[in-house]
């Protein structure tokens, strides 16, 4: 099917989602490369148990905990443009920043003030998420981050709080029913996501391109520069909501699980526990369940809160 676009309107489009004010914002890195830069295939882990997280047991005071007291605000690195996840509003006065992602993430800042009004966003891309848990720019990650070996090499997580898996959006009328369609398909991912080297893992003739975001793959899909994008299923979901011609096939098989972690500094264990205290607060409540179906639920169906695992002592 042929389409004209505008480039215009689509970087327009994705300037609404991005821009508003309330928040403090990093600052966005250069476009990348057309070309993503990848492995040729993904490094073996180091680890076995990568949804292992620290039992929230303890007390709910430690020197992460106290900085973040005394300093008035938990600060969150957050999408600003992952529709159903976290995504500006623009209809809203001040944009806010709305979604499954943001929910938890204020959830987590109500329990250690007790109140609400500490909570500070800072919208971050995919390839800042581990940098600036390392340099404390920010306290937390809530950005639909997905646990593995890898990752816990350099940070800490939470237990799993949801599960994805990922998947493929093409355009309608698009024949596709197994990632080996994609064999000399240009395919668009955020770099510094596991994504992009998952596809060339698993179909080596499909020709990466890197985006600064998912917002930026949509873009290039619209203007014909990539003829899909990869990412997990939540993503995906938000992307083919904002284009009429985008679709992701319902039959099709995952290509990987996606459990997503709330990333900590790797020395944050005080802070890693007290996250999972409020994740089985939230399990106990339903506020964990009523997020999902206000949020995820009128598009990917029904869910529930993947079971923890704790027992991690280093």
């Amino acid at each position: 099917m042929s389409r004209v676009r505008s480039t215009t309107a689509a970087l327009l489009a994705a300037g609404v989602l991005l821009a508003g004010c309330g928040y403090d914002t990093t600052e966005v890195p250069p476009a990348p490369s057309t070309e993503a830069a990848v492995p040729s295939a993904a490094p073996e882990p180091t680890c076995k148990d990568a949804l292992q997280s620290y039992a929230p047991e303890g007390t709910t005071t430690g020197p992460s905990l106290q900085a973040i007291r005394e300093r008035g605000r938990l600060v969150v690195g957050v999408s600003g443009d992952t529709r159903l996840l976290g995504a500006r509003n623009p209809l809203k006065p001040g944009g806010p920043i709305e979604g499954f992602d943001i929910d938890v993430a204020t959830r987590v800042a109500e329990e250690i003030f007790g109140e609400r009004g500490h909570l500070e966003l800072r919208v971050i891309t995919a390839a800042q998420r581990i940098e600036t848990l390392e340099d404390g720019t920010v306290d937390i990650v809530t950005r639909n981050m997905t646990m593995n070996c890898e990752r816990w090499e350099e940070i800490a997580f939470s237990a799993q709080y949801y599960a994805a898996s990922q998947k493929v959006l093409v355009t309608k009328g698009t024949p596709y029913d197994e990632p080996e369609d994609l064999a000399g398909l240009r395919v668009c991912a955020p770099a510094g996501s596991t994504s992009i080297t998952n596809i060339v893992t698993r179909v080596p003739d499909a020709v990466p391109v890197a985006a600064t975001n998912h917002t930026g793959c949509l873009v290039k899909f619209q203007d014909g520069e990539v003829d899909a994008i990869t990412g997990d299923d939540t993503v995906l979901a938000g992307l083919a909501a904002q284009d009429p011609y985008a679709v992701v096939p319902k039959d099709q098989p995952k290509i990987t699980d996606e459990p997503y972690g709330i990333g900590v500094n790797a020395e944050n264990v005080d802070l890693a526990r007290f996250v999972n205290r409020v994740l089985e607060e939230m399990r106990a409540d339903g506020s964990w369940q009523e997020s999902y179906d206000e949020w995820l639920a009128p598009v990917l169906g029904p869910g529930s809160q993947p079971q923890p695992q704790y027992g991690r002592t280093g």
